[in-house]
């Protein structure tokens, strides 16, 4: 296991519960786990551990993560494959490996500890460091993209829809003020223009004042929600029969494209005017989780970082009318793998 520092100060949120839910659908030989986002591997490595006969794809849009979740999972050898790939590119991924459905999917969504852990990413509000907030920093519009270039209304929009924050007018006007001096490059001088921004009560009691703003820019720069829909629905479309799936929300945008997508794989499709449940309008997913599933106390005193997580998880019940057999893991061109 690596012994590289960030990975040991590493605390995956809900472990042992993830591992609970998922587990028992990739015991089994040839079991296919997908992991979309990595990070720096422990759910990954429970997993592995967890599943002895089972092969665990990890997706990672950050190169520096999958460099040190490598690390990390070299125990399991060629049952472990790392993937530089955002979470909705999963059906392409799955493709190129020759891989038809999977057994068990875990995402565990928004920025990961490593990448806050590091001042030069640019995504805490904690340390001055360029703006940036690209989760893959190879590709992509930055944080100071967004905040010296887009119009004021479209500031406020974001701040306002993504982060929920209730000053966002005045703080996308006097952003706008401050950029006509010179482009904003740097997360203190922004955490600055924000704390101008909002009211002194306010900043006293509702804890951080740049919380809010972070989150948005965060959300837009990487284009979360929109990703994590398309993702959504793909992962569930890759589930063989008997499969699970288990989503760690941190915020209720992602969450509600969560809970949306498993409501309605487990309710019926049948028009109610039928007196009988057709077979292709049936639930084809079962939920497993009642509601969202929130961590302890006690993890959220050791753990700060949990202390806002929703977790939902679902089984897929039957096959759609047009997917595949369930549970054969054939390849592409049709031979066992």
């Amino acid at each position: 296991m690596t012994t590289d520092p960030r990975a040991e100060r590493h605390v995956p949120v809900l472990l042992q519960r993830c591992v609970e839910l998922l587990a028992p659908a990739a015991q089994h030989e040839g079991a296919v786990i997908v992991d979309g986002t990595l990070g720096l591997g422990g759910h990954s490595e429970a997993l592995l551990r967890a599943c002895p006969q089972a092969r665990l794809i990890g997706l990672d849009r950050d190169p520096a993560a999958l460099e040190l979740a490598g690390e990390r999972l070299a125990f399991a050898g060629e049952r472990f494959v790392g993937v530089h790939a955002v979470y909705d590119e999963l059906p392409s991924v799955l493709a190129d490996l020759g891989i038809d459905k999977v057994d068990a999917i875990l995402f565990d969504l928004g920025v990961s500890s490593m990448q806050i852990d590091e001042p030069g990413r640019g995504f805490s509000y904690m340390a001055d460091a360029p703006l940036d907030m690209r989760m893959d920093p190879t590709s992509g519009i930055s944080a100071a993209d967004v905040v010296n270039e887009y119009a004021v209304g479209d500031l406020e929009r974001i701040l306002r829809q993504f982060g929920e924050e209730r000053f966002a007018r005045r703080i996308a006007s006097r952003i706008a003020a401050a950029r006509e001096k010179g482009p904003i490059r740097t997360t203190g001088e922004l955490v600055e223009i924000i704390r101008d921004a909002v009211p002194a009560k306010a900043a006293r009691t509702g804890g951080h004042p740049a919380k809010r703003t972070f989150q948005a820019l965060r959300i837009e720069v990487n284009a979360e929600l929109s990703v994590w829909e398309r993702a959504c629905a793909r992962a569930i479309d890759a589930l063989a029969v008997g499969g699970r799936i288990a989503v760690l929300s941190y915020h209720s945008l992602e969450d509600r494209i969560t809970k949306r997508a498993f409501a309605a794989g487990a309710r019926s499709s049948t028009p109610v005017d039928l007196p009988v449940e057709l077979p292709e309008h049936a639930p084809y997913l079962r939920l497993l989780t009642r509601g969202a599933e929130e961590a302890s106390e006690a993890e959220q005193i050791a753990n700060p970082r949990s202390a806002s997580v929703r977790l939902r998880a679902a089984e897929r019940i039957r096959a759609t009318t047009d997917g595949p057999t369930p549970n054969n893991h054939r390849t592409t061109n049709g031979e066992p793998r």
